[in-house]
């Protein structure tokens, strides 16, 4: 429950058409100044993704304006609370790509199916369904769902490789896949539509949404989900998990336990 002493955090990300990128950039870090808005937004040609807090009434302004243009009329944020802002500034970035996987995919043309929170314990206990984690490996040593398949990978652009190694249309029938908040999944599901697989499921709003409102007594996730923000790890509810660093090498783990890229000083 939000109040006069919580900061409000918004997570999202939304696949679209965008164009003319570097006005619409001067716009939305005019807004984000305006409202005291603070945290990353990234645009490219393919949409937008962001992380940004401020008090609860800007935070519904900031949403506002976002869904006011056009594009993003239908844009989907998840909402969190922390006791202090996660965020020093108002940044805006523009990319090529939201997040590069380094091979053909669009997802503004296709992606695989949305499978709401509600629905994924049953999705993923279901015989047949592989299910792969499409996030970094050090995010999984944090926490993951029970029977994911962890491609061990350094970024995104490694599950291209893996999928030429693990993975066959003629011999996987079905996939579900999860990461954070769902920008990655998705964007992978469209790269495995190009190639052959057909039913491809992924969780809508990722591991947050999954967290914010499932029950732990009736959840399969174990552990903790990395956030990129100053809270650094959240569990159930979104709550902060207590225990988990960040690295020199900038990667979080178990505070005294060793880095999912091998041991490194805290």
């Amino acid at each position: 429950m939000s109040s006069s002493s919580t900061i409000t955090v918004s997570t999202f990300y939304h696949f679209a058409r965008l164009h003319h990128l570097p006005a619409l950039k001067a716009r939305l870090l005019a807004e984000m100044q305006r409202l005291g808005v603070k945290g990353t937004v990234t645009l490219a040609p393919e949409g937008i993704n962001a992380t940004i807090a401020s008090t609860e009434s800007s935070m519904v302004r900031m949403l506002g304006f976002l869904r006011s243009l056009p594009p993003l009329r239908d844009l989907d944020a998840g909402i969190s609370h922390f006791t202090r802002p996660p965020f020093g500034r108002a940044k805006v970035k523009v990319k090529r790509e939201l997040i590069a996987l380094g091979a053909d995919a669009d997802p503004t043309l296709c992606v695989g199916r949305y499978v709401a929170p509600g629905d994924w314990n049953a999705l993923i206990t279901r015989p047949g369904v592989t299910l792969i984690d499409t996030r970094n490996d050090y995010e999984f040593a944090l926490g993951h769902f029970q029977g994911a398949i962890n491609p061990a990978t350094r970024n995104f652009k490694e599950m291209v490789a893996f999928t030429a190694a693990r993975l066959d249309p003629a011999r996987t029938s079905e996939i579900a896949m999860y990461c954070t908040g769902g920008i990655r999944c998705e964007k992978y599901s469209a790269y495995l539509l190009t190639r052959g697989f057909s039913e491809i499921y992924h969780l809508k709003g990722g591991i947050l949404a999954y967290l914010a409102t499932t029950p732990p007594e009736q959840s399969l996730w174990q552990g903790a989900c990395y956030v990129f923000d100053a809270r650094v790890a959240v569990g159930h509810g979104l709550a902060k998990s207590e225990g988990v660093v960040m690295c020199a090498r900038g990667h979080a783990h178990r505070e005294g336990g060793p880095c999912g890229f091998g041991a490194c000083a805290t």
